[in-house]
């Protein structure tokens, strides 16, 4: 990894000991569930050393502002810091697929530091006596009285998205879109540091978002993923870069918050005006919304979904009035992600060359992440740099709106 100068500064991969430039201190080994933390812009002391729990804050030039970066494919069981400890209006979302296994339960628990004698929320849906789910707090490592929601909303073997809101006086929990339960807070909630995950599920990523603070242009930070993310080597006749990294300048998120009818800051989707959560589970296919401002150089778009099960192509399109500037398209009977540029009605020639076999799945999420350079879109899928797809519409301030349609089930767009 680097730093934002473009630095050698971190040697990381699973187990590896990460040494602090600033301090010149060890600071451990990663947690295995962590594994290998990376960022396209170049990671920072900061975001290192709070990955591995250590006190130290960094001081590298790429600050974190704005909601914490998501942990993308963490392992499960997982255990993660909350970056300032929960604050009201935090949202954390949890997106995953209940494993088909012999176990019956899994577990969210935000809780105090790695050990789990203070949990400030327990929740743990339980595939049992018809299903339920477990609300519970623990402190000094005893357990309060069980609150048991006799429904049970997830499915064996299907995708989910499990958010927590945190609000002065409860959470608010919201499974695929529908309130589920408010569970009143019984210890102080800023408290909690952590937030651990256990039990039969598989995690795609697992997201924050400050849902009472306005969108700020850019936000700078770096992302943690579970697995290494590597690079294939540029096109003949361009100027390599260092393997590993994209630009240190440029920044990994930025905030590109997608603003529809009715829509507030924390909320991607139109809601009605009086109702805390959507009446709707999933936005309506095709999805239209428009970029503030257009591209330029370190914008970013987030687009996360569901593939259908019979599913045969569903495409991304950043449109520059009637033309398409990026189309992106994965086609299931054809095992391809094609990729194109429409001007003037007319389709340019086709890309499909991929480095790793074909990232979407039939029936699974995905979280779909655009980064705009001055001379190509980087596109990483489920934390996994992907390709490159040089510029043929060159004036980036033009390309102002998405389009997502095909056979998915929408999420959410976020910074």
């Amino acid at each position: 990894l680097t730093t934002a100068s473009g630095e050698p500064s971190w040697t990381v991969g699973p187990r590896s000991l990460l040494r602090c430039p600033c301090a010149g201190i060890s600071v451990g080994a990663l947690p295995e569930p962590l594994g290998t933390i990376w960022s396209p812009g170049g990671a920072t002391e900061a975001g290192a050393c709070r990955a591995a729990g250590s006190g130290h804050r960094g001081g590298g030039a790429m600050a974190f502002s704005g909601a914490q970066a998501p942990y993308m494919n963490p392992m499960v069981p997982f255990t993660g810091m909350i970056q300032g400890g929960l604050q009201d209006g935090l949202q954390i979302t949890i997106n995953g697929t209940v494993l088909m296994s012999s176990g019956s339960r899994f577990t969210v628990n935000l809780q105090t530091g790695h050990r789990d004698n203070d949990i400030a929320f327990h929740f743990n849906p339980r595939f049992e006596e018809g299903g339920y789910v477990v609300c519970n707090t623990k402190q000094n490592g005893i357990w309060g009285p069980e609150e048991r929601k006799m429904q049970m909303p997830f499915q064996r073997g299907h995708p989910f998205e499990l958010s927590f809101l945190v609000q002065s006086s409860q959470f608010q929990v919201t499974v695929n879109g529908r309130l589920f339960v408010q569970y009143t807070h019984r210890v102080p909630f800023h408290r909690v540091d952590t937030i651990s995950v256990t039990g039969i599920v598989q995690l795609s990523y697992i997201s924050f978002q400050n849902t009472h603070a306005a969108p700020i242009q850019p936000t700078f930070s770096t992302v943690q993923f579970s697995q290494p993310a590597c690079f294939p080597p540029r096109h003949k006749g361009r100027k390599p870069k260092p393997p590993g990294r994209w630009p240190a300048n440029s920044a990994p998120i930025t905030q590109t918050v997608i603003h529809t009818v009715q829509s507030t800051p924390g909320q991607m989707f139109p809601v009605s005006p009086n109702s805390p959560v959507s009446s709707q589970p999933h936005p309506p296919i095709p999805f239209f919304a428009s970029i503030p401002g257009g591209l330029y150089p370190s914008k970013s778009i987030m687009v996360s979904g569901t593939i259908l099960p019979s599913a045969q192509s569903f495409y991304i399109n950043l449109r520059s009035g009637s033309d398409i500037a990026f189309h992106l398209n994965p086609r299931f009977k054809e095992n391809a992600v094609v990729r194109n540029t429409q001007i003037g009605s007319s389709w340019g020639p086709e890309e499909r060359g991929l480095p790793r076999k074909m990232p979407f799945s039939r029936g699974q999420s995905f979280l779909v992440w655009i980064l705009c350079e001055s001379h190509c879109f980087k596109v990483a899928v489920d934390g996994q740099h992907l390709f490159e797809y040089y510029h043929r519409l060159k004036h980036l301030p033009t390309i102002n709106s998405l389009e997502v349609g095909g056979d998915i089930q929408l999420t959410h767009v976020q910074p």
